[in-house]
Protein backbone atom coordinates (compact mmCIF):
# COMPACT_ATOMS: atom_id res chain seq x y z
CA UNK A 1 0.00 0.00 0.00
CA UNK A 2 2.58 2.80 0.80
CA UNK A 3 4.39 1.37 -2.60
CA UNK A 4 1.62 2.67 -4.09
CA UNK A 5 0.65 5.99 -2.22
CA UNK A 6 4.53 6.85 -2.38
CA UNK A 7 3.92 6.49 -6.42
CA UNK A 8 0.57 8.53 -6.19
CA UNK A 9 2.94 11.54 -4.45
CA UNK A 10 5.04 11.50 -6.78
CA UNK A 11 3.22 14.10 -8.66
CA UNK A 12 2.94 15.93 -5.72
CA UNK A 13 3.93 19.47 -7.95
CA UNK A 14 5.28 22.46 -6.17
CA UNK A 15 6.77 26.13 -6.74
CA UNK A 16 9.03 27.74 -4.87
CA UNK A 17 9.16 31.42 -3.88
CA UNK A 18 13.04 32.15 -2.86
CA UNK A 19 13.45 34.47 0.32
CA UNK A 20 15.16 37.12 -1.98
CA UNK A 21 15.01 38.19 -5.54
CA UNK A 22 19.00 37.25 -5.83
CA UNK A 23 18.00 33.90 -4.49
CA UNK A 24 17.60 30.69 -7.20
CA UNK A 25 15.10 31.46 -9.37
CA UNK A 26 13.45 28.24 -10.33
CA UNK A 27 10.05 28.00 -10.31
CA UNK A 28 9.94 24.19 -9.14
CA UNK A 29 10.98 24.01 -6.17
CA UNK A 30 14.16 21.90 -4.99
CA UNK A 31 13.46 19.15 -3.05
CA UNK A 32 9.35 18.84 -3.78
CA UNK A 33 9.38 14.82 -4.67
CA UNK A 34 12.01 13.48 -2.11
CA UNK A 35 10.81 10.22 -0.39
CA UNK A 36 8.41 9.90 -3.38
CA UNK A 37 8.57 6.63 -5.75
CA UNK A 38 8.29 9.09 -8.59
CA UNK A 39 9.22 5.84 -11.16
CA UNK A 40 6.85 4.41 -10.36
CA UNK A 41 3.65 3.73 -11.96
CA UNK A 42 0.44 4.35 -10.21
CA UNK A 43 -2.56 2.12 -9.90
CA UNK A 44 -5.59 3.14 -11.53
CA UNK A 45 -7.63 5.68 -9.57
CA UNK A 46 -8.06 8.79 -8.32
CA UNK A 47 -5.44 10.86 -5.40
CA UNK A 48 -5.30 13.82 -3.62
CA UNK A 49 -2.23 14.80 -2.30
CA UNK A 50 -0.97 18.24 -0.33
CA UNK A 51 2.39 19.03 0.57
CA UNK A 52 3.57 21.86 2.48
CA UNK A 53 7.11 23.44 3.02
CA UNK A 54 8.39 26.08 5.09
CA UNK A 55 11.59 27.94 5.18
CA UNK A 56 13.87 29.96 6.86
CA UNK A 57 17.66 31.56 5.68
CA UNK A 58 20.04 32.72 7.91
CA UNK A 59 19.79 35.73 6.79
CA UNK A 60 18.63 38.51 9.71
CA UNK A 61 16.49 40.72 7.33
CA UNK A 62 15.42 37.93 5.11
CA UNK A 63 11.10 36.82 5.09
CA UNK A 64 10.51 33.25 5.86
CA UNK A 65 8.74 31.47 3.44
CA UNK A 66 6.13 28.79 2.73
CA UNK A 67 4.54 27.05 0.03
CA UNK A 68 1.30 24.92 -0.21
CA UNK A 69 0.51 22.90 -3.43
CA UNK A 70 -3.07 21.25 -3.49
CA UNK A 71 -2.45 18.40 -6.00
CA UNK A 72 -5.48 16.17 -8.23
CA UNK A 73 -4.00 13.16 -9.58
CA UNK A 74 -5.95 10.81 -12.12
CA UNK A 75 -4.19 7.51 -13.01
CA UNK A 76 -5.93 7.11 -16.07
CA UNK A 77 -6.96 3.33 -17.42
CA UNK A 78 -4.79 4.03 -20.00
CA UNK A 79 -1.38 2.62 -21.17
CA UNK A 80 -0.01 3.42 -24.59
CA UNK A 81 3.37 0.92 -25.39
CA UNK A 82 3.10 -0.39 -21.27
CA UNK A 83 3.11 2.94 -19.61
CA UNK A 84 0.50 4.32 -17.85
CA UNK A 85 -0.98 8.22 -18.61
CA UNK A 86 -1.67 9.88 -15.08
CA UNK A 87 -2.70 13.65 -15.41
CA UNK A 88 -2.70 16.03 -12.49
CA UNK A 89 -3.82 19.77 -12.37
CA UNK A 90 -2.24 22.07 -8.89
CA UNK A 91 -3.01 25.55 -7.99
CA UNK A 92 0.22 26.55 -5.70
CA UNK A 93 -0.04 29.52 -3.19
CA UNK A 94 3.28 31.07 -2.08
CA UNK A 95 3.39 32.71 1.49
CA UNK A 96 5.99 35.19 2.67
CA UNK A 97 6.24 36.00 6.65
CA UNK A 98 9.03 38.86 7.63
CA UNK A 99 10.95 39.17 10.20
CA UNK A 100 11.67 42.78 10.49
CA UNK A 101 13.09 44.42 13.68
CA UNK A 102 11.39 46.96 16.11
CA UNK A 103 10.01 49.62 14.46
CA UNK A 104 9.45 48.51 11.29
CA UNK A 105 5.87 47.29 10.27
CA UNK A 106 5.55 43.53 8.88
CA UNK A 107 4.19 43.39 6.31
CA UNK A 108 2.89 39.22 5.23
CA UNK A 109 1.77 38.25 1.56
CA UNK A 110 0.23 35.50 -0.19
CA UNK A 111 0.96 34.83 -4.12
CA UNK A 112 -0.78 32.42 -6.54
CA UNK A 113 1.02 30.84 -8.77
CA UNK A 114 0.16 29.61 -12.16
CA UNK A 115 -1.92 26.64 -12.23
CA UNK A 116 0.25 23.61 -13.00
CA UNK A 117 -1.51 21.18 -15.90
CA UNK A 118 0.30 17.94 -16.85
CA UNK A 119 1.10 14.40 -17.12
CA UNK A 120 2.97 11.67 -16.50
CA UNK A 121 3.71 8.13 -18.45
CA UNK A 122 5.16 5.83 -16.19
CA UNK A 123 6.63 2.57 -16.95
CA UNK A 124 6.83 -0.54 -14.63
CA UNK A 125 10.07 -2.18 -15.85
CA UNK A 126 9.96 -5.39 -13.96
CA UNK A 127 11.83 -6.19 -10.54
CA UNK A 128 10.76 -3.31 -9.34
CA UNK A 129 12.43 -0.77 -11.37
CA UNK A 130 10.09 1.95 -12.72
CA UNK A 131 10.70 5.29 -15.10
CA UNK A 132 8.54 8.03 -15.46
CA UNK A 133 8.46 10.70 -17.57
CA UNK A 134 6.86 14.31 -16.83
CA UNK A 135 5.78 17.13 -19.01
CA UNK A 136 3.41 19.75 -18.00
CA UNK A 137 3.15 23.99 -17.59
CA UNK A 138 2.93 26.29 -14.78
CA UNK A 139 0.25 28.88 -16.60
CA UNK A 140 1.60 32.29 -15.01
CA UNK A 141 0.34 33.79 -18.13
CA UNK A 142 -3.17 32.76 -17.96
CA UNK A 143 -3.91 32.96 -13.79
CA UNK A 144 -0.55 33.64 -12.09
CA UNK A 145 -0.13 37.10 -9.61
CA UNK A 146 0.99 39.84 -11.85
CA UNK A 147 3.66 43.13 -10.67
CA UNK A 148 4.78 43.78 -7.42
CA UNK A 149 4.76 45.47 -3.95
CA UNK A 150 3.80 48.60 -2.75
CA UNK A 151 6.10 49.71 -0.01
CA UNK A 152 4.85 51.27 3.22
CA UNK A 153 5.97 55.09 1.59
CA UNK A 154 4.03 54.08 -1.88
CA UNK A 155 6.59 53.86 -4.33
CA UNK A 156 6.38 50.23 -5.97
CA UNK A 157 9.04 47.93 -5.03
CA UNK A 158 10.49 44.97 -7.33
CA UNK A 159 8.06 41.78 -8.03
CA UNK A 160 8.59 39.36 -5.42
CA UNK A 161 8.58 36.40 -8.09
CA UNK A 162 10.34 37.53 -11.55
CA UNK A 163 9.87 34.07 -12.68
CA UNK A 164 5.94 34.40 -12.76
CA UNK A 165 6.23 36.90 -15.59
CA UNK A 166 6.21 33.52 -17.59
CA UNK A 167 4.80 31.08 -18.02
CA UNK A 168 7.38 28.14 -16.89
CA UNK A 169 7.26 24.57 -19.38
CA UNK A 170 8.47 21.68 -16.94
CA UNK A 171 9.61 18.11 -18.15
CA UNK A 172 11.05 15.38 -16.06
CA UNK A 173 12.48 12.25 -16.52
CA UNK A 174 12.66 9.55 -12.74
CA UNK A 175 14.00 6.25 -12.00
CA UNK A 176 12.54 4.62 -8.92
CA UNK A 177 13.50 1.29 -7.13
CA UNK A 178 11.36 -0.47 -4.82
CA UNK A 179 11.94 -3.38 -3.62
CA UNK A 180 11.99 -5.05 -0.31
CA UNK A 181 10.59 -2.14 1.35
CA UNK A 182 13.61 0.13 -0.03
CA UNK A 183 12.27 3.42 -2.06
CA UNK A 184 15.54 4.44 -4.24
CA UNK A 185 14.83 7.30 -6.41
CA UNK A 186 16.41 9.85 -8.76
CA UNK A 187 14.60 12.73 -10.49
CA UNK A 188 15.70 15.32 -12.66
CA UNK A 189 13.76 18.22 -13.53
CA UNK A 190 14.09 21.03 -15.95
CA UNK A 191 12.40 24.45 -16.14
CA UNK A 192 12.47 26.57 -19.17
CA UNK A 193 10.98 29.95 -19.96
CA UNK A 194 9.95 32.51 -22.83
CA UNK A 195 12.82 34.99 -21.44
CA UNK A 196 12.99 38.25 -21.18
CA UNK A 197 9.35 38.03 -19.71
CA UNK A 198 7.19 40.95 -18.63
CA UNK A 199 3.83 41.12 -16.40
CA UNK A 200 1.06 43.04 -17.83
CA UNK A 201 -0.63 46.45 -17.38
CA UNK A 202 0.36 49.61 -16.26
CA UNK A 203 3.29 48.61 -13.40
CA UNK A 204 4.45 45.44 -16.15
CA UNK A 205 4.84 48.12 -18.92
CA UNK A 206 7.08 49.62 -16.33
CA UNK A 207 9.08 46.94 -15.33
CA UNK A 208 11.08 44.72 -16.73
CA UNK A 209 11.59 43.18 -19.17
CA UNK A 210 12.87 40.29 -16.56
CA UNK A 211 15.58 37.73 -18.17
CA UNK A 212 15.11 34.41 -16.50
CA UNK A 213 17.52 31.48 -16.07
CA UNK A 214 16.36 27.76 -17.56
CA UNK A 215 16.91 25.50 -14.65
CA UNK A 216 17.73 22.01 -13.51
CA UNK A 217 16.57 20.70 -10.20
CA UNK A 218 17.52 17.32 -8.98
CA UNK A 219 15.55 15.42 -5.97
CA UNK A 220 17.70 12.36 -4.20
CA UNK A 221 15.71 9.44 -2.16
CA UNK A 222 17.26 6.51 -0.61
CA UNK A 223 14.62 5.17 2.57
CA UNK A 224 13.61 1.76 3.60
CA UNK A 225 10.55 0.82 5.16
CA UNK A 226 10.27 -0.64 8.84
CA UNK A 227 6.20 -2.19 9.29
CA UNK A 228 4.42 0.99 8.81
CA UNK A 229 7.26 3.34 9.45
CA UNK A 230 9.38 4.93 6.68
CA UNK A 231 13.00 6.41 7.08
CA UNK A 232 15.91 7.43 5.38
CA UNK A 233 18.25 9.84 4.20
CA UNK A 234 17.21 12.73 1.37
CA UNK A 235 18.54 15.45 -0.86
CA UNK A 236 18.30 17.47 -3.25
CA UNK A 237 19.43 21.06 -5.31
CA UNK A 238 18.99 23.49 -8.43
CA UNK A 239 21.53 24.93 -10.81
CA UNK A 240 21.14 28.26 -12.88
CA UNK A 241 22.27 28.53 -16.39
CA UNK A 242 22.52 32.01 -16.11
CA UNK A 243 23.88 33.87 -13.77
CA UNK A 244 24.66 37.13 -15.38
CA UNK A 245 24.23 40.52 -13.47
CA UNK A 246 21.05 40.84 -15.47
CA UNK A 247 19.09 37.80 -14.95
CA UNK A 248 16.74 37.15 -12.07
CA UNK A 249 19.40 34.59 -10.65
CA UNK A 250 22.03 36.94 -10.70
CA UNK A 251 25.37 35.90 -8.93
CA UNK A 252 23.50 32.17 -7.43
CA UNK A 253 24.46 29.26 -9.13
CA UNK A 254 22.27 27.28 -6.98
CA UNK A 255 22.13 25.39 -3.81
CA UNK A 256 22.35 21.70 -2.84
CA UNK A 257 20.69 20.75 1.16
CA UNK A 258 20.85 17.03 2.38
CA UNK A 259 18.27 15.81 5.30
CA UNK A 260 16.03 13.03 6.20
CA UNK A 261 12.78 11.75 6.02
CA UNK A 262 9.97 10.05 8.64
CA UNK A 263 6.89 8.50 7.15
CA UNK A 264 3.82 6.57 8.48
CA UNK A 265 1.58 4.42 6.60
CA UNK A 266 -1.86 5.14 8.33
CA UNK A 267 -3.64 2.42 6.04
CA UNK A 268 -6.49 4.81 5.06
CA UNK A 269 -3.88 7.75 3.79
CA UNK A 270 0.36 8.47 4.66
CA UNK A 271 1.87 11.08 6.00
CA UNK A 272 5.47 11.78 5.47
CA UNK A 273 7.51 14.63 6.98
CA UNK A 274 11.35 15.91 6.50
CA UNK A 275 14.00 18.60 6.94
CA UNK A 276 17.30 19.74 4.94
CA UNK A 277 19.59 21.35 5.26
CA UNK A 278 21.93 23.50 3.03
CA UNK A 279 25.33 22.58 2.66
CA UNK A 280 26.40 24.54 -0.66
CA UNK A 281 24.76 27.59 -1.83
CA UNK A 282 25.12 30.67 -4.49
CA UNK A 283 22.85 33.01 -1.82
CA UNK A 284 24.40 35.59 0.24
CA UNK A 285 24.01 38.03 2.49
CA UNK A 286 25.49 41.09 5.10
CA UNK A 287 26.26 40.40 8.33
CA UNK A 288 25.42 42.90 10.76
CA UNK A 289 29.60 43.45 11.06
CA UNK A 290 29.37 44.34 7.24
CA UNK A 291 30.49 41.15 6.11
CA UNK A 292 29.32 39.11 3.31
CA UNK A 293 27.90 35.16 3.97
CA UNK A 294 26.64 32.73 2.41
CA UNK A 295 22.81 32.41 3.26
CA UNK A 296 22.03 28.91 4.00
CA UNK A 297 18.45 27.88 4.68
CA UNK A 298 16.94 25.16 6.38
CA UNK A 299 13.39 23.80 5.04
CA UNK A 300 10.53 21.67 6.82
CA UNK A 301 8.37 19.65 4.73
CA UNK A 302 4.65 17.37 5.81
CA UNK A 303 3.16 15.71 2.88
CA UNK A 304 -0.48 14.00 3.18
CA UNK A 305 -1.49 11.57 0.23
CA UNK A 306 -4.73 10.47 0.22
CA UNK A 307 -6.48 7.80 -2.55
CA UNK A 308 -10.30 9.07 -3.36
CA UNK A 309 -11.05 6.65 -5.45
CA UNK A 310 -9.98 3.24 -7.00
CA UNK A 311 -12.06 1.04 -9.39
CA UNK A 312 -13.72 -2.01 -8.20
CA UNK A 313 -11.81 -4.98 -8.81
CA UNK A 314 -12.82 -7.29 -11.68
CA UNK A 315 -15.06 -9.90 -10.85
CA UNK A 316 -13.45 -13.56 -11.11
CA UNK A 317 -15.16 -15.48 -13.83
CA UNK A 318 -17.45 -18.50 -12.28
CA UNK A 319 -15.68 -21.93 -12.70
CA UNK A 320 -18.16 -24.19 -14.67
CA UNK A 321 -20.02 -26.18 -12.06
CA UNK A 322 -19.23 -30.14 -12.85
CA UNK A 323 -20.84 -33.13 -11.29
CA UNK A 324 -19.25 -36.66 -10.43
CA UNK A 325 -21.74 -39.08 -10.41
Amino acid sequence: MMKNWLAAGAVALTVGMTSTIAQAQTTTVPGEQVGLAIGAPLPEGIYAINTFTYRRTDGRNDPDTAVNIPVLVWSTPFVPFGGRVELLVAPPTVFAFTRNPAGVRNKDISINVGTFVGGIWAFDLGSNFGVSLLGGVYLNDLNGDRGSIITANGTTATPVLPQLSSNTYRFGVAGSYTGDGWNITGNLTANIYDSPGRFGGPVGAALGPFYLSNALNFDITATKKFGNFEIGPVAYGTYNFDIGQFSAAAGNRGRFAVGGLVGYDFKIFTVQAYVARDVVTGATFTNAFGRTRSDYSTDGWIRFIVPLYSPAPASPVPAALVRKY
